[in-house]
């Protein structure tokens, strides 16, 4: 078994939360000032409410000024500097362990799709701004593909982990070892595919997430179009079967999804309120265009977080780029 430290669940304190700023126009093109919109609400609402210190990384003098006019007043919030390829710091940036140190591992653009200048720099330039010594690990991982639970279990799905377009010849047992290795796993937890026209490789945090010890919230379909609405329900029933590094049975929570949900061409998108990012004393939870289904899903956030303030906030021009709120943040522990 690992002698490495577990890494914290994301409930536990925070000393700083990290967010991503849109800072190129030739990716986002009109898309770019709503996503900022968005950005920034969230930026707000993490420094507000969640009571954190926010490190918002921008690139470039034009992105700069952008941020500094919609949040240069707003308190607790840092604007910083830096060089990336886009704003996905949960997976482009490093895992912080809760010894202080920043667990950095090859970025390969999820799989080869998107390799964007500056982006495999990233866990080095966060590392650098933290004050947390780099401790760099020879395979692909994107932190989006992983959950914590605080206790060594992990959870994950075998459509991204034992992708050959990551690490070509892993299994479970290879990956396995790895995780244990680099991030003291102690158990790991595999579910299968992930949401249908994910571009992650079907990323957890879009999924499954832990939302206390042994307990696990995941999606049931809304609405009689849910184009996941199967896979949902397998996940469910999988994560009945499991227990956790402990040996407790896990609870599972089912969490309304967003539904039937498209982009400006009439294409499905990868849309999933699991993306939400806990605060110190928030979470904050995407929206996107069912107001009834994000009512009824923070309802049932603020029932598993109940000494947090549960917001919801529209994350529909963020999606665009691939991702939502969990995506473009990353925490560092106390």
């Amino acid at each position: 078994m690992s002698t490495t430290p577990v890494i914290p669940a994301e409930w536990s304190p925070h000393r700083a939360m990290w967010l991503g700023y849109p800072s190129h126009g030739e990716l986002w093109e009109e898309d770019l000032e709503p996503a900022r919109e968005e950005v920034a609400a969230l930026a707000a609402a993490m420094a507000g409410p969640g009571a954190e210190r926010v490190r918002l990384m921008v690139c470039g003098d034009e992105a700069e000024a952008s941020a500094w006019a919609r949040l240069g007043e707003v308190s607790g919030i840092e604007i910083v500097r830096g060089q990336f390829g886009d704003i996905w710091l949960r997976d482009t940036g490093p895992i912080f362990s809760g010894d202080g140190r920043a667990l950095g591992f090859r970025f390969n653009g999820w799989g080869g799709k998107y390799q964007l200048d500056g982006d495999d720099t990233v866990a080095d330039q966060l590392a650098a701004a933290a004050g947390a010594p780099l401790v760099r690990n020879d395979f692909v991982l994107e932190g989006g593909a992983l959950d914590h639970d605080g206790h060594g279990t992990v959870l994950t799905t075998r459509q991204c982990l034992t992708n050959p377009n990551r690490n070509p010849g892993w299994g479970e047992a290879e990956a396995e070892a790895a995780l244990t290795a680099a991030l003291g796993a102690k158990k790991v937890l595999w579910l299968g595919d992930g949401l249908r026209r994910d571009h992650t490789d079907g990323h957890v945090d879009n999924l499954a997430r832990f939302v206390a010890p042994g307990v696990v919230a995941c999606p049931i379909a809304w609405g009689k179009r849910d184009p996941n609405a199967d896979l949902y329900d397998e996940t469910a029933g999988l994560l009945r079967a499991m227990t956790d590094s402990r040996g407790q049975k896990l609870q599972v929570m089912r969490i309304p999804s967003p539904g039937w949900t498209v982009d400006a061409e009439g294409e499905m998108v990868p849309a999933s309120h699991m993306n939400f990012i806990v605060a110190n004393q928030a979470v904050i939870m995407p929206t996107y265009d069912d107001e009834k289904a994000a009512s009824f899903a923070i309802d049932a956030l603020a029932s598993l977080f109940p000494e947090r303030k549960v917001i919801g906030l529209p994350s529909k021009a963020i999606l665009t780029g691939g991702g939502s709120f969990h995506c473009i943040t990353q925490q560092e522990p106390v």
